[in-house]
């Protein structure tokens, strides 16, 4: 198939860029031939399987999005915030930039909105795959948005979405929507696999060496200045470790973290980068590690090292990839019982011993019952961590490879 996969952003970074490039790795793998049409500037600093990167030219470089942040060479606003005619220009440039590499098999655009009306304005057969964030950041309670949403999903083929409560959020937002298919995020389990402790720190330290400047970490989406040395007095210890990785934002809860961590008196890592992040390290406890952002190429061997990664998020999360990645990788994930992400509790536990079924999830915003799942999972004798290892991995490769996942978004239109 010749595919044309729509993605308003970048390619690096976290939830729907990962997701992009990804699936342009995994579909380019499969066979088909791929364009990307999104908004990053260095495509050559990613694996896309040999797919072909477009960047359209924005109006006056207004970027609408979803959650402010910062974009070289543009201007970001919130799609709310945005006039009719701002967006009907965004539109027609990214559709415009889609037209010129028709005619294809699919359009696939990410994003509900601005997704669906690019989408829909290219005249061409195309699906659409919904992310919580544009239903909870901008179209939740807009009754604009909401509509105009429903109107661009009404011609689709398909509407994908990431697991069962984004179909719930879907429907809340938008009103009924035909041909919904339910399809998880995809995990990379050639890249996030377990490494023996010797190897990942090599590795790990190899890839941190390699990050470029940052002196006084002004840029907040590089790696903190000096990484290589802080990690490697870090792991000297083989104390066990507790991870966290994502956006530093309120949302994501990682103070609730913090309040488990004085609780329990465990060390932690801290990556990622956000407004919140000046006001954590103030509340961080003692031995708490900050690295800024990292890439793929430095979790892959960080996770490892890690023997439980946390994902303490207060609002609802679309999937837990993150959770999925660390459980590939050798981590063991520790969720909040919520949203996507009781899903990857859920595909957990199916994996787990009966009687550690509950050490894959604790009350959301509850620090004293995460403590006490943390110190139960780092209690654990080495074999019997171990076997919830391998059973995480197992939950992975049955549920979340992006080989199965890639191909399970064509069925609709290859059947």
């Amino acid at each position: 198939m010749r595919i044309v996969l729509w993605h308003g952003y970048l390619l690096g970074g976290t939830g729907s860029n990962v997701y992009t490039r990804a699936l342009a790795r995994a579909w380019s793998r499969l066979g088909h031939e791929v364009v990307v049409v999104c908004q990053e500037r260095n495509p050559g600093a990613y694996d896309l399987g040999g797919a072909r990167v477009v960047r359209p030219e924005l109006p006056e470089n207004i970027l609408p999005t979803f959650v402010l942040d910062r974009y070289e060479g543009l201007e970001p606003r919130l799609l709310q915030e945005l006039t009719p005619e701002e967006r009907e220009r965004y539109v027609e440039a990214n559709a415009a930039a889609v037209r010129a590499e028709l005619p294809a098999d699919l359009v696939f655009a990410n994003h509900v909105l601005l997704g669906g009306p690019v989408a829909a304005a290219t005249g061409a057969p195309y699906a659409v795959k919904a992310h919580g964030s544009e239903l909870e950041y901008s179209m939740r309670g807009n009754a604009e948005l909401a509509a105009w949403g429903r109107e661009s999903l009404a011609p689709a083929t398909a509407t994908f979405v990431g697991s069962a409560h984004i179909r719930s959020v879907l429907e809340q937002v938008v009103g009924h929507v035909d041909r919904v298919y339910e399809v998880p995020p995809g995990v990379d389990i050639e890249e996030f696999k377990p490494e023996q402790r010797a190897a990942a720190l090599e590795h790990l330290l190899d890839e941190a060496r390699r990050d470029p400047p940052n002196p006084g970490n002004v840029e907040e989406r590089l790696p903190d200045e000096g990484n290589a040395e802080r990690l490697a007095a870090w792991f000297e210890s083989d104390e066990r470790t507790v991870l966290y990785f994502g956006k530093l934002l309120h949302n994501k809860g990682v103070h609730v973290l913090f309040e488990a961590l004085r609780e329990s008196g465990s060390r932690a890592v801290i990556v990622g980068f956000g407004d919140y992040r000046a006001e954590l390290e103030q509340i961080a406890p003692p031995r708490t590690l900050f690295t800024g952002p990292l890439e793929h190429r430095h979790l892959a061997h960080l996770l490892p090292l890690c023997e439980v990664t946390v994902v303490p998020s207060i609002f609802p999360e679309a999937f837990g990839m993150v959770a999925a990645e660390a459980a590939a990788a050798g981590s063991l994930p520790l969720v909040a019982r919520h949203s996507g992400l009781a899903e990857i509790a859920e595909g957990l536990e199916a994996e787990y011993p009966p009687e550690q079924r509950g050490l894959t999830s604790f009350e959301t915003g509850d620090a004293r019952d995460l403590a006490a799942k943390l110190g139960r999972l780092l209690d654990l004798p080495e074999r019997d961590r171990q076997a919830l290892r391998e059973a995480a991995r197992r939950a992975v490769e049955e549920h979340w490879s992006w080989e199965q996942v890639s191909a399970r978004l064509l069925q609709p239109f290859t059947n």
